[in-house]
């Protein structure tokens, strides 16, 4: 049997310092998965500048969430290396050293960072929830659905500053009696609201899904209606994975530090993945269904000649080519399409 080599601690104590290493890797890989994401979104954004002040907006929220995640990344770096090489022959090990240095400037940082990423994330998916659901002109209604979850968002924001303020004293941490009971409040909240925002916007999808399907093309509304579309519109890779940092922590499971790492990094990529699809026009807009959309055929008889075509601006219109032989008339061709507003385009 070979000697012993492991630290001179409790198992408990070794397994939370296994899991405190492990969610590093974790948020670094998401780290390295947001910054090619923030890239692509940039870009796009960048592009499409002059298209709308939103863009703008969107360009400055991305940046501003992706220099906190910089900065959540480099702080937790440098927590490992004051943990486990400047302060590795603290007295209870390197784990009682994370949990008696709170009050260090990368701790506090560390928990400042994580607070305003989530809070600002959920906005994210509160304005898009507003967005969807004010897409068929029911803009009364769409404040209405998000009154609730708007106000538990706020009501995280309390909590949040509650659960930073009294994990960085001096005579508590992260894991003590008070700060956990505050932080497993402030998540079940914010969790909460992201559940109750998720079905929302799933719900409504599901209730656009006949209206598009009757309008659009499908390969066309596959765009809006798609399970993919479902699941980055509604945020919820998020809620998975917040599910289960949720449950670990409030049972102080050492497994929670891996969850924190992969709730966090999978939150900013949902919001990557929201705004990318805004960014290339591919995600539904408030304005998307507010035009009543009438399908009708148009007709075209080959033959070259002139004609004119009655068109409605926004509405999906099927097409049927017919040679001249079959219409009987190789001089003219014509299309008609009822609709509510109509304009006039001359083809030659």
């Amino acid at each position: 049997m070979s000697p012993y080599y492991g630290p001179d601690e409790p198992e408990a104590t070794i397994e939370y310092e296994r899991n405190f290493i492990a969610g590093d890797v974790v948020s670094g890989t998401g780290y390295g998965i947001q910054l090619v994401l923030y890239v692509t979104c940039a870009r796009f954004l960048l592009q499409r500048r002059g298209h709308s002040r939103q863009h703008l907006f969107l360009l400055a929220y991305i940046t501003l969430i992706m220099l906190l995640e910089s900065l959540f990344t480099a702080v937790q770096a440098r927590t490992v290396q004051m943990v486990y090489i400047d302060n590795r022959n603290y007295p209870g090990g390197p784990w009682n050293y994370f949990l008696n240095s709170q009050t260090a400037a990368v701790n506090v940082m560390f928990l400042v960072t994580l607070f305003l990423m989530t809070f600002l994330s959920d906005l994210l998916v509160l304005w898009r929830c507003w967005v969807i659901w004010a897409a068929s002109s029911q803009v009364a209604l769409a404040w209405t659905v998000i009154s609730i979850p708007a106000l538990m968002i706020f009501g995280s924001f309390f909590l949040g500053t509650a659960w930073t303020f009294y994990s960085t004293r001096a005579d508590a941490s992260f894991y003590s009696l008070l700060p956990q009971h505050l932080g497993t409040a402030y998540y079940a909240v914010s969790l909460g609201a992201n559940v109750i925002l998720t079905l929302l916007i799933i719900s409504r999808l599901v209730a656009y899904r006949r209206t598009l399907l009757q309008c659009l093309p499908p390969d066309l509304a596959s765009h809006y209606i798609s399970l993919a579309t479902v699941i980055v519109e509604s945020a919820a890779l998020y809620s998975v994975f917040a599910v289960l940092f949720l449950i670990t922590y409030a049972l102080n499971n050492p497994t929670n530090q891996i969850w924190l790492g992969v709730a966090s990094d999978c939150q900013q990529i949902a919001n990557l993945l929201i705004i990318y699809r805004l960014a290339e026009g591919s995600a539904l807009g408030k304005d998307t269904l507010t035009t009543n959309q009438v399908t009708a055929p148009i007709h075209f008889r080959s033959g070259g000649a002139a004609g004119v075509v009655t068109t409605q601006a926004g509405t999906a219109t099927e097409l049927h080519f017919m040679d001249a032989a079959e219409s009987g008339d190789s001089t003219a061709s014509s299309a008609t399409v009822t609709q509510n507003k109509q304009e006039q385009t001359e083809i030659v």
